[in-house]
């Protein structure tokens, strides 16, 4: 009778090792096809009553200057929203020349966005709930890139799924456009006496 073939300790070390980390994959294998939550996966399906109360950025600005956009959201209906969000659309465009890499050129580039608002869409940002009668403010510090005249669309919203729609009191879409002339020459600026802050001509 053949006598079983011997293993080593080491190399049932080495089995018992690579069945360990085969398991594990296994395990994470199926926890990444399935276990990840996306944002806003428990969004509940409603419609909430939201105004933009007040939106504003330089209307002349000047290459390289950075100057500071705001929009400020408030909840005007009696429910909280899950999550209060903002879409910025012009700060972008695509650029026609043949092969180059990413056709995405910035009209501003983002220095500073909403503090903690950055979500997985690239012009969308989010501040989290906002209870009934409440105000949020998005900021961006943003530095223009090419001139010209240019406008920005924004709109709010009240979650990252869309199964949370906002709405204005009239059923209307939240949403609104600013236009600003960037020049290739810096603005003239001065400092308000009474806050401190730098105010640009035009804003």
């Amino acid at each position: 009778m053949l006598a079983s073939p011997l293993v080593s300790s080491s190399a049932s070390l080495k089995i018992t090792l690579g069945c360990v980390a085969a398991v594990a994959l296994l395990a994470a294998g199926a926890s990444g096809c399935g276990g990840g939550e996306m944002q806003d996966a428990d969004e509940p399906t409603a419609t909430y009553e939201v105004a933009v109360s007040k939106a504003s950025f330089p209307r002349r600005q000047g290459l390289g200057e950075s100057s500071k956009l705001k929009i400020t959201v408030q909840n005007v209906g009696t429910q909280e929203i899950p999550n209060v969000t903002m879409t910025v659309n012009g700060l972008n465009y695509r650029t026609t020349e043949p092969g180059v890499a990413d056709p995405v050129r910035p009209f501003w580039v983002v220095n500073i966005g909403p503090i903690n608002g950055t979500t997985a869409y690239v012009n969308t940002w989010a501040l989290g709930p906002l209870a009934a009668g409440a105000e949020r403010q998005f900021v961006w510090s943003l530095s223009a890139t090419q001139p010209g005249t240019r406008t920005i669309e924004y709109r709010a919203g009240a979650g990252l799924n869309g199964k949370a729609r906002a709405v204005t009191a009239d059923g209307g879409v939240p949403a609104g456009t600013l236009t600003v002339n960037v020049t290739r020459r810096p603005q003239d600026s001065s400092v308000d006496p009474a806050t401190g802050q730098v105010v640009q001509k035009g804003e």
